[in-house]
């Protein structure tokens, strides 16, 4: 099964999404022309097509293997992100230009903080 997942997915604002995109990781599929990366514009981008990036990347596709999401658009769905417990894709959440990290929103290290007991 994790044999077909060879891609990285995005769901990012233009910024990411062009840096990462300058780095390689896009790719449209030959057969049905879906890319992998998903681009989030502030006040235009509903918190429903967001949510259906979500999906997509993580339900639908079999060959993502990793889904990089903004922070700050985690938090749009952060039930979504926070429920997705699948082992692929590894859903990591980044920071952007203008929206730093923070640690203590992010959904992996809440589940290794509880593992650990903290």
């Amino acid at each position: 099964m994790a044999e077909k997942r060879t891609l990285i997915a995005t769901i990012a604002d233009e910024d990411t999404n062009t840096g990462l995109l300058l780095a390689g990781v896009g790719q449209v599929t030959p057969e049905t022309h879906e890319k992998n990366f998903f681009v989030y514009e502030e006040g235009r981008t509903t918190k429903d097509d967001v949510r259906k990036a979500f999906e997509k990347f993580t339900s639908e596709r079999d060959d993502i293997a990793i889904l990089l999401i903004n922070q700050h658009i985690a938090d749009v769905i952060r039930g979504d992100v926070d429920g997705f417990t699948d082992a692929f894709p590894a859903v990591l959440e980044i920071p952007s230009k203008d929206h730093p990290y923070n640690p203590e929103k992010d959904s992996v290290l809440k589940r290794v903080r509880r593992l650990f007991g903290e």
